[in-house]
């Protein structure tokens, strides 16, 4: 039986546990399949990194229950071991309550919940803390157990024993203060894995970290993956099925018709759920990578640009003088390819990107906002109500996204693009967006080929627009080889941060 594991906050140690446990099993020989519950970029490339396998989000918010089910079992129960790494505290969800929540995944999938307790500062309140957890209801979890962080000592670790003994809640583990348990991060959370120089050696000490400190004869178990379902066919083909009424222009592309679609993927652009790649295959589109950040010409032939989330603010300079990139860029906007662009890739659309000392760099300016970081956070789940047929949506219909940001857009009032011509579109009215704490505003821009916003969907539950996408690459034409980068443009100087806005 597989479990889930747990918090009753953010920062408690799950994500270390889980860790620790993935490179035990990689060292084990064991393949071992990780889950995230929640809308989590970071957690899961270091999880995927340390399992050699794709981390799976299961988030019921974006994609549904019937997926989330979908997706555990068909990935898990190809696995040896399975582990799978709650979000925040394990009742916390959309708003106040629970929906959405580990609690509402560990329900959903009948998995009992370790939970990971910051101890530091408790002994004998550790009982109450932990009994709370356990009773806690709706919806009710079954606790198998409980690991310690941050325990002081031998003595404290005594006292937190018989504080759990009396509530009938075995110990399972202790993490111990190691600086190989001491991960990394920034703003929006864990670095990822490409920028942490040391994960190799940090996963043979978390394995044997593990050995020596959890109690694997409870745990190990723990992990067993669910058992395959007969008749069972894949997620990804499940959720296609037929096209919605109202697509017809959409058809599997003949085999070996793939279609290639531009992907930036660099350090700044990499929050992407790997679902999206098998989606856009599934459609007869062939990711290909492409790094701005090296000033990279669009992948010869190119029928669509996909412009992920990620750290574009860290590296604003850089994207600023790739010039060839963001020529092509501007061609492929204006040559009428589809571009998709989410969070962090919203802002290489922009006139100007503020970095984090504040200066102001220029972008490929086919959109009329400057970007700056703002004082406040935007992050939680949204509801989304198309405002007109567009790239990807159609007029009314309503999907279900998640918002994670600090820099905040000044649109312009006045001015041309980047290359001398009109904006792409003059104002935001993608969606009407809401959610909790976030009055309805409208979002995002769009065109006939372009689908810009802050929001992030997971395709899996939306399946209609990987395959509008692909509908839409088919009618494009690609760029010709280097046609826009050869020509080399004049770079456009970087406009005052003030300008226009």
């Amino acid at each position: 039986m597989s479990c889930l594991i747990a918090a009753p906050c953010s920062g408690s140690g799950k994500t270390l546990l889980t860790l620790m446990l993935t490179a035990l099993g990689r060292q084990r020989g064991s393949s071992i399949q990780p889950f995230k519950v929640g809308p989590d970029y970071l957690d899961p490339q270091l999880l995927s990194a340390v399992a050699g396998l794709p981390c799976r989000n299961l988030d019921p918010l974006l994609c549904g229950d019937a997926w989330v089910r979908r997706c555990f079992h068909w990935h898990g129960s190809r696995a040896d071991r399975v582990v799978v790494e709650g979000v925040m505290g394990l009742f916390d969800g959309r708003g106040a309550g629970s929906e959405g929540s580990s609690a509402a995944v560990a329900a959903l999938l009948d998995l009992p919940v370790v939970l990971v307790v910051e101890a530091s500062r408790q002994a004998g309140s550790l009982a109450a803390l932990v009994r709370g957890f356990r009773d806690h209801g709706p919806p009710r979890v079954r606790l198998a157990g409980v690991v310690l962080n941050r325990v002081g000592s031998v003595r404290h670790r005594t006292l937190l024993r018989e504080a759990l003994e009396a509530i009938e809640v075995p110990l399972v583990g202790v993490l111990p203060s190691h600086p190989a348990l001491d991960l990394p991060s920034r703003h929006l959370g864990l670095l990822p894995p490409r920028e942490v120089a040391d994960l190799e050696s940090r996963q043979r000490i978390w394995a044997s970290l593990a050995e020596e400190h959890l109690d694997l004869e409870r745990l190990w178990p723990l992990l067993a993956p669910p058992e395959a379902r007969t008749g069972e066919r894949d997620p990804i083909q499940c959720i296609l099925g037929a096209p919605d009424s109202g697509e017809a222009a959409w058809a599997s592309p003949p085999p070996g018709a793939a279609l290639p679609v531009a992907v930036a993927s660099d350090a700044a652009f990499h929050f992407r759920y790997p679902e999206a790649a098998e989606l856009l295959g599934a459609c007869g589109l062939e990711p290909r990578p492409w790094s701005p950040l090296a000033d990279e010409p669009l992948p010869a032939g190119s029928r669509a640009v996909l412009l992920p989330g990620g750290y574009p603010e860290l590296h604003a300079g850089t994207l600023a003088g790739a010039h060839r990139s963001l020529a092509d860029l501007r061609a492929a906007v204006r040559g009428g390819l589809p571009v998709v662009a989410e969070c962090g890739g919203l802002l290489l659309l922009g006139r100007t990107l503020e970095d984090q000392a504040g200066r102001s760099h220029a972008m490929a300016g086919v959109l009329p906002f400057s970007a700056r970081r703002g004082s406040t956070l935007s992050l939680g789940y949204r509801q989304m109500l198309a405002s007109t047929d567009g790239l990807l949506l159609r007029r009314g219909e309503r999907l279900s996204g998640h918002e994670f940001h600090r820099w905040q857009l000044q649109i312009a009032s006045a001015g041309t693009a980047a290359d001398g011509g009109p904006f792409v579109a003059e104002r935001e009215e993608l969606w009407q967006v809401e959610g909790w704490g976030c009055p309805t505003r409208s979002e995002g821009w769009t065109a006939s080929n372009v689908h810009a916003s802050w929001v992030h969907l997971h395709w899996a539950g939306c399946p209609a627009i990987p395959r509008r996408l692909a509908a839409s690459a088919g009618h494009a034409v690609p760029l010709p080889t280097s046609a826009a980068s050869s020509s080399r443009p004049t770079p456009v100087p970087p406009r005052p941060v003030n300008a226009g806005v």
